[in-house]
């Protein structure tokens, strides 16, 4: 399924032509609904495997593996912090096939976790008033779990139906990398939600939670799925179609020693952050199965390792693809500078700066992170 989504995945980036297709094969494999828990009748699959799945699909397509990131996550939050009602009947729908987007974050606000959206009563439910940007997945999917602060100022999970009435989505993302996830607008104008359609988001914050690592290890597997598909992109350049450099003296680029060493130095980095995000899994599993202060940190100090070097290696792999591809590589027609493109784009997500920074306190000053779902 990678093979057919990467053959497509240039031409799609040139047009900013959203996947649909690919999409809905995506969608109908079942992997969206692989961490469903078993005993509501998913596969829940173990971190790591759902590390290698995303990898995989961002290999191929650095759009496609990051529209169901949030799927997942809200997938995550419903196990954690979801009443048994709504466990049962949102598993229930992602099981049938249906995909949730998100309308989490918002722009023009003084900080970055600063949330306007309003959750109001309304008789046995609520309504919503807002606007959301950044809303991956929102225009490809059948519910939109919606960040909003409740009456009391508390941050609730509205699940809104995709065809609620004052739900608009706007198709306006105009990014220059992965420019086919649809991570446009979403305007909310009083539109009315059940109450059973809200859950707690806060509270898998307030106590220990892996909810924070959970979404963090998605973002780390883009990139490192990404780096992934510019090293094997550059591999196959160098062997089929790049000249030798006019005074190495050799044949073939694939002879040349300047272009061999580049090429192993990568391959060491991108098996490194492969390496790195796997054991991010492993340690994830142990703190969402037993989440405690000590097990949630070293889940989100682990994860967020590999989140820092993913970024690097994502960002290296593509430069190092298009200064072995030279000017060619940046053609339309190539389309051999998506991978840095989307891995620019991407690495934005949130600061990996403060990745380090959370990683050097812990192990030098024994500062545990905080709580929260960019680290």
């Amino acid at each position: 399924m990678s093979l057919q989504f990467a053959r497509g995945a240039a031409e799609r980036d040139r047009e900013a032509r959203a996947p649909r297709a690919e999409l809905d094969q995506f969608s109908r494999s079942g992997l969206w609904a692989i961490t469903v828990p078993r005993e509501y009748g998913g596969a829940d699959v173990s971190s790591v495997t759902l590390a290698k799945v995303v990898s995989t699909v961002a290999s191929a397509d650095g759009s496609l593996g990051q529209i169901p990131q949030n799927h997942y996550y809200a997938v995550e939050l419903v196990r954690v912090v979801g009443r048994e009602s709504q466990k049962r009947r949102l598993f229930e729908r992602v099981l049938e096939g249906e995909r949730f987007g998100n309308a989490l974050a918002e722009i023009g606000t003084k900080t970055a976790d600063v949330r306007t959206t309003r959750l109001v009563r309304d008789g046995d439910g609520y309504r919503v008033r807002g606007r959301k940007f950044y809303a991956t997945g929102a225009i490809f999917a059948q519910r939109i779990p919606t960040l909003v602060v409740d009456e009391e100022g508390v941050q609730q999970l509205a699940f809104v139906a995709r065809d609620a009435e004052g739900l608009t989505v706007v198709d306006d993302w105009t990014g220059f990398g992965q420019r086919t996830t649809g991570s446009g607008s979403v305007i909310l104008d009083d539109v009315y939600v059940h109450a059973e359609d809200v859950i707690a988001f806060q509270s898998a914050f307030d106590r220990p939670t892996a909810a924070g690592p959970f979404a963090q290890i998605l973002h780390a597997a883009i990139d490192t799925g990404i780096a992934r598909g510019a090293y094997e992109a550059a591999l196959a350049f160098v062997r089929t179609r790049a000249r030798p450099w006019i005074d190495s003296g050799v044949e073939h680029a694939s002879e040349d020693p300047l272009t061999i060493h580049a090429l192993g130095r990568l391959a060491i980095r991108v098996h490194a952050a492969e390496a790195l995000l796997e054991r991010a899994g492993e340690i994830l599993d142990v703190a969402r199965a037993e989440p405690t202060v000590k097990t949630v940190a070293e889940a989100s100090i682990a994860v967020a390792e590999a989140r820092a070097l993913s970024t690097e290696v994502a960002l290296a792999a593509g430069t190092q693809l298009i200064e072995l591809g030279g000017a060619r590589a940046t053609l339309a027609e190539q389309g051999l500078d998506r991978y840095w493109r989307d891995a620019r784009t991407h690495t934005l997500h949130d600061p990996v700066r403060w990745k380090y920074y959370a990683v050097g306190n812990y192990y030098l000053n024994d500062e545990l992170p905080p709580r929260r779902g960019t680290l």
